[in-house]
């Protein structure tokens, strides 16, 4: 790395090291990758899967064996942080150039992505994306094209056109605002041959085109450019007046921000998770929140300008598709009592009425014939004045990176602000984008959402065991997980395992002794915070002791009966009280024991602490239906691989007790089942997906035995 050239940058971050460019000359694919990669590592240049970067090389034609003109650039769908060759499009250059002498005008320009599959030169490349023409109709080798705040906050500005001219001296060209495709491809080749020798063009509310001879001179020109727009607004930000107008509230400390949020997460979850409520009827539903009282939010949400500013919407097509025509601003006090539920609700359902209403007109205003159906009318962000940002969408993944783009939106809208006026999309055109049938196309080509998509589920004891066994189960299904246990060691390294295998937008984690209310508090805070409140509760976290009655003590009959009965109890009514705030109805599981419907020796506080478990299911399962909460049971037996159970006293008790040694356990358990059969934790796992993946929504109070068939468990 060069540490001279780096010092050039305030604003952004100069990543290139000469060495690894150097071990990839020759090659301007590989190069294009590892440029692409430093683009989007730095989130002040573009954001997640945004923009799109390209080189132009001579290679082979297969058909003919003569060398031939072909782009590589960014695929439909990709992201250039993580982006792999894998992830580019190859097409022939005079090809695609080709294609204008058949292009019949921007009505007809949507025909021209079709036409992009016969100009493909690699046929495993990535599916060419509606941006290629603009890279193709530019002669220059390579080219990256950007969404930085700096610069969109100038392409957003009132007067953002000659702050360009004068900013740049006539260097960076502009093209005013026209949605992306084949016809933009065009005009950004007129702006160049009316303009020869410019290093970039400025799209009018967009973003940012700029180029080189080598990857190498693209990549310094794109950080130049981009550092002289951030270092203007720098340099002008409040000359004008103070930021957003000024303070108007104060923030609340960051704890009571904390609290609040995550007491109201499960509410406007709720709201956001269906226009009517009553229409939630299982899985696969619901949205998955995301919380941030970033610093920058802060600003914006407690200023003066916030009412003027958000119902504006945002300028660049990136920002807009992720967060939707408008947030929602709760009128909400920071330090509002939110402890009434009902209340609160009844106080927030007007805004949530009114905010469908504006989005129903909105659509119907601007719909064309052939646009496609209206989609959910609820917000994607929610700004609490004083207290924060909320995002919901379909994943975590989607609502945490709704969020970033919002707060790339503030940004243009402060840099705006600061050197002239803000500008968003024309509410038509922010349509045109929004319902697109190319836009709608690619929606209709996503995977279909699996069974728990968009449920939240925790899971107590998973940091091993049959917890861990369902917690991945119900990942792999699509759930987000919160991973907890009351050994740190044990979640420690259960937390690494999820990480590596899941990622971080699937799962968080929690220190949970089921015994300890507030550790029971601060999990489903967290679980709120995580992902905006919580549709399925596994009660999994438990004990065994198996002494003969005489040596039975006090101690050992408290210490089962605290974790398994009143752990179970407890955790439900926290689960319930989250669950009635989302009134979305969801699953309680118990995982509990043959033990509970079997006698056997040495056994009696471990036994009749199970039977007290599945009575309570019984009677939560009596009162919750209401609510449209399932309440369950999962009876296994003899569950031995993994168990931290079975790794202490009560395998060499049971041992004891039927007169074997512990290592004889596994094969005298299955021997005694009627099919024989050790039980695994993926059984239980298998048996908990059955009761909330979908098929037995309207089962309630039942009893499922794991346990390879034990008559004397059978139920009546």
């Amino acid at each position: 790395m060069s540490v001279s050239t780096a010092k050039q940058f305030k604003h952004v971050s100069y990543l290139w090291d000469d060495e690894k460019a150097a071990a990839l000359a020759g090659d301007e694919v590989a190069l294009l990758v590892y440029r692409s990669n430093l683009l989007g590592a730095d989130l002040r240049l573009t954001n997640y899967g945004g923009g799109n970067t390209s080189c132009k090389a001579m290679a082979t034609d297969p058909l003919t064996g003569n060398p031939t003109e072909i782009m590589w650039v960014k695929g439909s769908g990709g992201d250039l942080g993580t982006m792999k060759r894998s992830g580019l499009a190859a097409l022939y250059v005079d090809r695609l150039r080709s294609l204008k002498h058949i292009y019949r005008g921007l009505e007809h320009e949507d025909e021209m992505v079709a036409l992009f599959n016969h100009c493909i030169y690699d046929l495993d490349s990535k599916a060419p994306s509606i941006d290629t023409p603009l890279h193709g109709f530019l002669p220059f080798k390579h080219i990256d094209h950007l969404h930085p705040d700096a610069a969109i906050a100038i392409a957003a500005a009132k007067d953002g056109k000659k702050i360009t001219q004068e900013l740049f001296n006539g260097s960076i060209g502009w093209v005013e605002w026209q949605r992306p495709g084949f016809d933009l491809g065009l005009k950004l080749k007129q702006c160049l041959d009316e303009n020869p020798g410019i290093r970039g063009i400025m799209l009018g509310s967009h973003g940012l085109f700029t180029w080189g001879d080598t990857a190498y001179d693209s990549y310094i020109n794109t950080l130049e450019v981009i550092e002289r727009c951030a270092a203007y607004l720098e340099d002008n930000t409040g000359k004008k007046g103070p930021v957003f107008g000024g303070q108007k509230i104060n923030a609340v400390p960051k704890a009571e921000r904390l609290q609040q949020a995550a007491s109201l997460a499960p509410l406007l979850r709720g709201f956001c998770s269906s226009a009517d409520t009553d229409a939630f009827h299982g899985a696969g539903k619901g949205m998955i929140g995301h919380f941030t009282d970033d610093e920058r939010v802060l600003e914006f949400i407690n200023s003066n300008d916030l009412d003027r500013l958000a119902p504006m919407g945002t300028s660049c097509p990136d920002h807009f598709l992720r967060t939707k025509i408008s947030p929602l601003v709760l009128n909400l006090k920071p330090s509002e009592d939110i402890s009434n539920t009902t209340a609160i609700s009844e106080r927030l359902a007007p805004s949530f009425a009114d905010y469908r209403r504006m989005y129903a007109d909105y659509y119907n205003s601007c719909k064309h014939p052939n646009s496609p159906a209206m989609r959910d009318a609820n917000p994607v962000i929610i700004l609490y004045p004083g207290v924060g940002l909320f995002s919901f969408a379909k994943d975590k993944q989607t609502a945490r990176v709704a969020a970033e783009f919002y707060i790339n939106a503030i940004n243009v809208m402060k840099g705006a602000e600061a050197v002239s006026s803000y500008t968003s999309l024309p509410r038509q055109e922010a349509f045109n984008i929004e319902y697109w049938l190319l836009e709608e196309a690619k929606l209709q080509r996503m995977p279909k959402p699996r069974p728990l998509s968009g449920r939240v589920a925790l899971i107590t004891g998973s940091a091993g065991g049959i917890g861990k066994a369902i917690a991945q189960r119900f990942a792999d299904e699509g759930a987000c997980i919160v991973v907890n246990d009351n050994d740190a060691d044990r979640l420690a390294t259960a937390k690494q395992e999820f990480a590596k295998q899941y990622g971080k937008d699937v799962f968080t984690d929690a220190l949970l002794d089921v015994t300890s209310q507030k550790a029971i508090n601060d999990a489903f805070d967290k679980v709120a915070l995580a992902f905006g409140g919580v549709d399925i509760v596994v009660n999994c976290a438990g004990l065994s002791i198996s002494k003969p009655i005489e040596e039975h003590t006090e101690k050992d009959w408290d210490l089962l009966y605290d974790v398994l009965v009143k752990g179970q109890f407890f955790i439900t009514q926290a689960a319930v009280n989250t669950m009635r705030k989302q009134k979305i109805g969801g699953d309680i599981l118990n995982i509990v024991s043959k033990n509970a419907l079997v006698s056997g020796p040495n056994n009696a506080g471990y036994g009749s602490a199970k039977a007290a478990q599945i009575h309570l299911s019984r009677l939560n399962a009596a009162e919750l239906g209401k609510d449209r909460i399932r309440v369950n049971t999962v009876n296994p037996d003899a569950v031995i691989a993994d168990s931290k159970i079975w790794a202490g006293a009560w395998a060499e008790g049971r041992a004891k007790a039927y007169g074997i040694k512990v290592e004889e356990l596994p094969s005298y358990y299955a021997k005694r089942t009627l099919l024989n059969e050790i039980i695994l934790p993926a059984d239980i796992a298998n048996a908990c997906f059955a009761f909330v993946g979908g098929l037995l929504n309207k089962s309630t109070g039942n009893v499922l035995n794991v346990d390879g068939g034990v008559a004397m468990a059978f139920l009546r």
